[in-house]
């Protein structure tokens, strides 16, 4: 297999990760093939036709009709009707829907308007008697990129039920109404779009290391601001704006969110003097667009307080400057994150009053990789009893108390974990130099240079992961940095054999302006998460994944860059063993869960000490429709992990997974013998298969566990 594979989360040796880099998680045991997707040249209309011309042609004739309540739906997701040139369309599992590709997919036409719903109709020409699975989805078709190249597809809105809408056409002419958009069987499931072709903005204003509006002129020094941002762009034509059977350009969007401790809000319209900047709120402004390198972005500011003497009639009172920031400054930088400062010029004499610090993120498309429609796990969790993860495999073996006796990060480790019964084995990733993903635990590692003779002591020296090509790597004998720690460097002296796949890089900077492993720059946020995606995402196959970082910024560009896979929060919360993280969204775990609402994450993955110390977070969590899970020192001890379980939470992370469960197979495969039983009644009286060596015989006699009809999360059905 090609390293970078699969991974998982993991906190670091001395504390969590300061970094804040990617980790995936990968279901015990579970192997798979990835699939390719076709593409065409341009969105199909509704094939339209008579039901004799179907017929002729051997074929059936399909009409789907789906009353999609256009703007109803849209008033519940966003408050505002449907936007000019945005349609909803259906994209399956054949070559008439598209074979799961949105460009391919099928645009409905609308019918007639009743005010309070729309009626969408699509009439498609289907082969008879195979079933066909689909799904609906809202945005826009738009122009190609270049001349005879395929259309552009942007995803707002699509249905992501477990199992799809299905239709095996048997009759001469079929008409079918689909109801709403969005409600299957009578559950409404729906997502937000991931990046296919546009470019999303990220401006933040936040009191993380100190204010972000800083003002010179005296009498304003001790006031609050508001503030509001305009974004201008280029004008649409109104001939752009014909029907919605027309490509169209899209046009920007602008989206503001507000993230407390208490809640979030996400607003697509702003007040006339904005939004109070406050110590314990992280705002952000957040903005799609075709013409990222094309923008102007104008930030007002809003005295609060009104000390300055307001003028009978003015239409913006308490308008005390502006600050202007173009997009290609950022363009031009190169650089996915960062901190800009602009000055706030004053709003009469024009003279500079002020700055504003502006944290940064662009976040790009996935490259040379197309997401399909096929299934999302993204915000599916199926209910079931705790799951037992295996931290960096079997355990952390280089910093704990008691030593996992395997090395971490390591093939025999993941196996280790996997045959005693991990639901999940949990491990980092990093770059090499040449960019290939790896498993490996921190920034920095250390060598030892072959000494002449065999007395001499052992020297090691100390180097970022980073800078060593991937062959460099796996000649070079490595160790942790803690060795440098160890009384016996000797000990500590391990060859990493097997290493590959991926990691937690992204450095993070602590309260006390310390980066970890005094790293302060790294690779390009998306040139690293573009290499490790493609490749989970091309080498999956049907395991189970789930990605986390303690980067606030890594788990949404991962949710922005992929529709597939679940993305966890790791935060540390308030914790007395580990330093406080700059980030102000990692300092709580109720600020952490207000994020991961936000961003639509999955969940939180939580400290075991914040936990243990304030368990009304995990119902808290769970209230909020997210999933919980928890890892730290404290959930090796025994005691605390049936506490937790307990509690409710989802997951515990921990070592020596092998010292608490015998060799087993893990819930999952447990599970699938039990749906095999059900469907093959010759295996309803063997409940111990000899085929696998991981079934133990105290499985005999124990109740059959529960399996409901969707099967196994991050598992197509067989």
């Amino acid at each position: 297999m090609a390293p970078g594979v699969t991974s998982g989360p993991a906190p670091p040796p001395s504390g969590p990760a300061p970094w804040g880099g990617l980790a995936v998680w990968s279901g015990a045991a579970e192997t798979g093939l990835s699939v390719a997707a076709s593409c065409r040249s341009a969105p199909r209309q509704a094939a339209w036709g008579s039901a004799g011309e179907a017929r002729r042609a051997g074929a059936r004739y399909l009409c789907l009709w789906s009353s999609l309540s256009g703007g109803a739906a849209a008033t519940r997701t966003c408050g505002l009707a449907n936007p000019a040139g945005e349609v909803f369309a259906i994209c399956g599992s054949c070559d008439a829907l598209g074979n799961w590709n949105p460009q391919n997919a099928v645009a409905l036409l609308p019918e007639n308007d009743t005010g309070e719903s729309m009626l969408w109709k699509a009439t498609i020409i289907l082969s008879r008697g195979i079933s066909v699975q689909y799904r609906y989805f809202k945005g826009y078709f738009l122009e190609p990129k270049t001349i005879g190249g395929p259309c552009q597809v942007i995803v707002h809105k699509w249905e992501t039920h477990l199992q799809p809408r299905s239709i095996t056409p048997l009759e001469s002419e079929i008409i079918i109404d689909d109801g709403q958009f969005g409600i299957h069987n009578g559950v409404e499931t729906l997502d937000s779009g991931w990046l296919t072709c546009q470019t999303e903005i990220r401006l933040r204003l936040h009191y993380s290391e100190k204010p972000p509006v800083s003002i010179t002129k005296k009498k304003l020094k001790k006031s609050r601001f508001r503030v509001k941002l305009t974004l201008e762009g280029l004008e649409e034509d109104d001939d752009d704006r014909v029907s919605p059977t027309v490509l169209h350009k899209m046009s920007n969007s602008l989206e503001i969110s507000l993230i407390s401790d208490n809640e979030f809000k996400c607003r697509h319209s702003q007040p006339e003097c904005g939004y109070g900047l406050q110590p314990d709120r992280w705002t952000e402004y957040s903005i799609q667009t075709m013409e990222p390198d094309n923008l102007e972005l104008i930030f007002d500011f809003f005295e609060e307080d009104l000390s300055e003497h307001v003028v009978q009639g003015d239409a913006l009172p308490g308008h005390v400057g502006t600050a202007c920031l173009l997009s290609s400054t950022i363009a031009e930088s190169g650089k996915s994150a960062g901190i800009l400062t602009l000055p706030i010029m004053s709003r009469n004499s024009r003279k500079t009053i002020g700055k504003v610090r502006v944290d940064y993120i662009i976040i790009k498309p996935l490259p040379g990789y197309t997401c399909d429609m096929k299934s999302s796990f993204s915000k599916y969790w199926k209910p079931r009893i705790p799951l037992d993860v295996g931290h960096r495999g079997a355990g952390n073996s280089t910093t704990t108390a008691q030593l996992a006796k395997v090395q971490e990060n390591t093939i025999a480790s993941l196996r280790n974990a996997a045959s005693h019964g991990a639901a999940f084995v949990e491990f980092d990733v990093h770059l090499s130099k040449d960019f290939v993903p790896v498993v490996y635990h921190d920034l920095t590692c250390c060598l030892t240079m072959k000494k002449k003779f065999d007395a001499d002591p052992v020297e090691l020296f100390e180097i970022p992961v980073k800078e060593l090509t991937f062959d460099q790597l796996q000649l070079l004998k490595l160790t942790h940095v803690t060795a440098l720690k160890s009384k016996d460097r000797k000990e500590s002296v391990v060859q990493e054999e097997n290493s590959f796949s991926e990691n937690q890089p992204f450095p993070s900077l602590k309260m006390d302006g310390m980066w970890d492993g005094n790293l302060s720059t790294y690779f390009d946020m998306n040139l690293f998460l573009d290499i490790i995606l493609k490749t989970v995402l091309e080498n999956s196959g049907k395991r189970r994944i789930v990605f986390s970082s303690f980067d606030a910024d890594i788990c949404t560009m991962v949710r922005q860059k992929q529709n597939k896979y679940p993305i966890l929060f790791l935060t540390q919360g308030k914790s007395e063993i580990y330093p406080e993280l700059m980030d102000l969204r990692s300092r709580t775990t109720p600020i952490a869960m207000s994020f991961a609402q936000f961003e639509n994450l999955l969940g939180i993955n939580a400290h075991t000490e914040d936990l243990l110390r304030n368990p009304s977070y995990i119902q808290e969590a769970k209230a909020k429709g997210l999933v919980i899970f928890c890892w730290g020192d404290d959930t090796n001890d025994p005691e605390n992990r049936r506490k937790l379980k307990e509690l409710g939470v989802n997951g515990l992370i921990y070592d020596r997974i092998y010292d608490w469960m015998p060799e087993q197979p893990n819930i999952f495969q447990v599970e699938q013998l039990e749906r095999l039983k059900q469907e093959l009644p010759e295996l309803k009286s063997c409940l111990c298969p000899t085929v696998s060596r991981f079934v133990p015989s105290s499985l005999c006699g124990e109740p059959d566990i529960h399996v409901d009809a969707n099967g196994i999360d991050n598992v197509e059905n067989a």
